[in-house]
């Protein structure tokens, strides 16, 4: 079962690539039973907390989200992260030739990196339920760390490259991901402007 590669990425991840490698699972596949489904966890996450819960920011005032509008930015932070990783996996196998990997028609190797790297950022949604900024903050920039580090042991054993080109090509990967993260800043911003943006209350 491909969520098994969840655990085994953080207990033993040299071997766990390398079954990965070999399982070479269809990406139409890896997305419908791994990526939808660990790629909800922070938008579920951030819906209960930012609708029911609440946070304080400075004060001693709960803040919360109106349940539609906690529910639009889930529905549209989701969309994202599908996005994403789809983006980051397209641009693996984009690059794959340039740093000495073997080309592939059917862009496997490329999805899988993408997936499974951010399998803790997706574990790290979890953290959401808890709604405390600096926490959450802290939480995912150590699952962003994490990440960065499993798709540079990962490339070599995936992609079939020597391991000093993996430092190049994570460093190209990691470089991309930043443009994926701002553009999706951007696309907020944007879709703020037209009515989609948070509506706050107080509890």
């Amino acid at each position: 079962m491909l969520l098994n590669h969840a655990f085994g990425l953080f207990t033993h991840p040299d071997s766990e690539w390398a079954e990965i490698r070999k399982e070479h699972a269809p990406p139409r596949r890896l997305y419908v039973a791994y990526v939808l489904v660990l790629a909800a966890i922070a938008p579920i996450c951030a819906y209960i907390s930012t609708a029911h819960f609440g946070w304080t920011v400075g004060s001693d005032r709960v803040i919360k989200l109106t349940e539609i509008s906690a529910l639009q930015m889930s529905v549209l932070t989701y969309l994202a992260i599908l996005v994403g990783v789809f983006a980051l996996g397209y641009a693996i196998n984009w690059m794959a030739k340039t740093y000495g990997a073997k080309e592939e028609l059917m862009p496997s190797n490329g999805i899988a990196l993408a997936a499974y790297s951010c399998t803790p950022l997706f574990l790290a949604g979890f953290a959401l339920l808890y709604p405390v900024p600096w926490f959450n903050a802290l939480v995912f920039l150590l699952a962003a760390g994490y990440g960065a580090w499993l798709m540079y042991e990962g490339l070599p054993i995936v992609m079939g490259i020597p391991k000093d080109q993996a430092v190049m090509y994570v460093g190209a990967l990691l470089t991309v991901a930043l443009v994926i993260l701002v553009s999706t800043r951007v696309g907020s911003v944007i879709l703020w402007n037209y009515g989609f943006g948070p509506v706050f209350i107080h509890g």
